[in-house]
């Protein structure tokens, strides 16, 4: 985006705040804004960020964080009004237009800031997409408590997070039975054995042509035919959860640490030769370190894959607890905060999973030009 359509776009947020002053916010009889004077001095304030953002300056991602701000916080404190919660008219949603505006372009001015130093970047890298991701969340709030949705349709992220305070005791037994014992389990079995027969199929090519296809054909088979059999073979606890990871996990990591271990290029292998060095000296010393790549690859992809899995699993047979057992059960209750509270649980565990074997792998393969400054 140009920098003058991002200055007539804040333009544009400041005059659509003002402008909401002159609509009714809600269908219902209700006070207008004028008659508040603290939110009315709080949408004049935003309009006002909104405009000092349109000026290309050190501070003009500081100003369209303001007027973002305020903008939330004003059409939040007007959904405590009976008369506008469901009921809400092209006043109330012109504030909430006017500031999803500003948040976008503030978001590019976020995006653009110059960074001097490593930790500048990390910083800024970190502050774009908890801004979106935190502005998403407010637009889902606003949604559906101004649309007034049933909580049984799509419970707003305030009942969610309420319902999620007062549930800690059952979600942390949840997150012990699926996440500890089950993903943890299977996706260090899942994961080694994959490793460990990829490494044994590199070496004898047999095993490779042998298993690659028979990899294929077991990838293929859907998680919901798996999982009623592994809990007929081991039983209705975490071990048949653990399982299905295990079989969801193997062959990703077998595909990916083939393609790894076979990248090394003739030359490094006609110069390990030379050295006369013995095949596990090769494979420890060129091999493995130019697959840590692709392993991590794997690693990563498993790491979602294997709460998927797990979760699934729950559905056809588990304990009085788990994430998937309690989705199941909420669900049949209509108790939709309480599923949307252990989305948000497996979510979360999830994307820490994911952060901490991306970690691991910048440690591992910082050798990498990926990584490279």
């Amino acid at each position: 985006m140009t920098a003058r359509w991002e200055t007539i776009g804040f333009w544009v947020a400041a005059a659509g705040l003002l402008l909401a002053l002159a609509f009714p916010l809600s269908s219902e009889p209700a006070p207008a804004v004028t008659a508040r004077t603290d939110l009315l001095l709080a949408i004049v304030a935003a309009a006002a960020a909104f405009a000092l953002a349109s000026w290309r300056t050190a501070f003009s991602a500081l100003f369209g964080l303001v007027g973002t701000a305020l903008g939330c916080a004003v059409t939040i404190l007007l959904l405590r009004d009976a008369e506008i919660a469901g009921y809400a008219d092209w006043g109330y949603w012109l504030i909430v237009l006017a500031t999803w505006l500003g948040a976008i372009l503030t978001s590019t001015r976020l995006a653009a800031l110059p960074t001097g130093d490593q930790t500048a970047r990390w910083l800024r890298d970190l502050a774009v997409p908890l801004f979106f991701g935190a502005f998403l969340i407010y637009l889902w709030e606003v949604t559906v408590r101004g649309f007034g949705v049933s909580p049984v349709l799509m419970p707003a992220p305030s009942s969610t997070a309420t319902r999620l305070a007062v549930s800690l005791p059952v979600l942390s037994e949840d997150f012990m039975q699926t996440f500890v014992r089950s993903v943890l389990a299977g996706y260090a079995i899942g994961c080694g054995a994959g490793f460990l027969v990829a490494i044994v199929a590199y070496r004898y090519n047999f095993l490779k042509r042998g298993l690659l296809p028979l990899g294929n054909f077991v990838s293929a088979l859907p998680i919901v035919g798996i999982a009623p059999i592994m809990v007929m073979w081991f039983g209705f606890d975490w071990q048949s959860k653990a399982a299905v990871v295990a079989v969801m996990c193997f062959f990703p990591m077998l595909v990916n640490t083939l393609a790894g271990l076979a990248v090394a290029g003739a030359m490094e292998r006609d110069l390990m030769r030379s050295y006369a060095a013995r095949p596990v000296q090769t494979l420890v010393k060129l091999n493995l370190p130019a697959a840590m790549p692709f392993v991590f690859n794997a690693l990563k992809i498993n790491s979602t894959l294997a709460l998927i899995g797990a979760i699934v699993a729950e559905f056809f047979g588990t304990p009085t607890h788990g994430i998937g057992f309690r989705i199941s059960i909420e669900v049949a209750r209509m108790s939709l905060d309480m599923v949307w509270a252990e989305i948000a649980l497996a979510a979360v565990a999830g994307m820490a999973f994911y952060g901490i074997v991306a970690l691991a792998e910048r440690a591992v393969t910082s050798w990498h030009p990926s990584y490279r400054n």
